[in-house]
């Protein structure tokens, strides 16, 4: 049986594009159909902000994969672009999250679902209310209305949703 999630990708070292899209791709090969691309934008780092600025989206995939085997699909695929795990919030070639997966609570070592800074996040934000306003971030509370409340001023729109095709 396939399920929905919600995946935010990153990117702010080499061609940060091009990354995001091999990922879209690598995830389409391995076991999730990807049915939703937001708009690409370009945001501010946070944690560590000397560094390069980032590219985010967020995806909708269907995937019989379970969370936890999204999550290792996930490192895999960034191990295999280049990532290395070296500092925090550090510059990375790719950045894989799990934002939502269906109505998944998950709270482990591994992995908590959903993701535990969602709300602070406008780079994760403004792209999920573009492609599921209506989905439900925290109790009560849609994408779209935890976008408008969070601050944008580091988010800028650089491409339409073609950059994924």
């Amino acid at each position: 049986m396939k399920r929905t999630a919600y995946l935010g990708l990153g990117a702010n070292i080499g061609d940060k594009e091009s990354s995001l899209r091999a990922a879209v791709a690598m995830l389409g090969e391995r076991g999730c159909e990807v049915v939703a691309v937001s708009s690409l934008y370009l945001t501010k780092p946070v944690g560590v902000i000397d560094q390069p600025d980032f590219a985010n989206a967020v995806i909708r995939v269907q995937t019989a994969l379970g969370p936890h085997d999204l999550l290792a699909t996930c490192r895999r695929i960034e191990q295999e672009l280049g990532r290395g795990r070296t500092i925090r919030w550090g510059p990375r070639v790719i950045d894989i999250d799990i934002l939502l997966y269906e109505n998944a609570a998950v709270d482990n070592d591994e992995l908590v679902i959903p993701h535990p800074r969602i709300l602070d996040r406008a780079f994760v934000l403004v792209p999920l209310a573009e492609i599921a306003p209506d989905i439900e971030v925290a109790e009560g509370l849609s994408a779209k209305d935890a976008a408008e409340r969070v601050d944008r001023s580091g988010v800028r729109l650089i491409s339409d949703s073609s950059w994924g095709n």
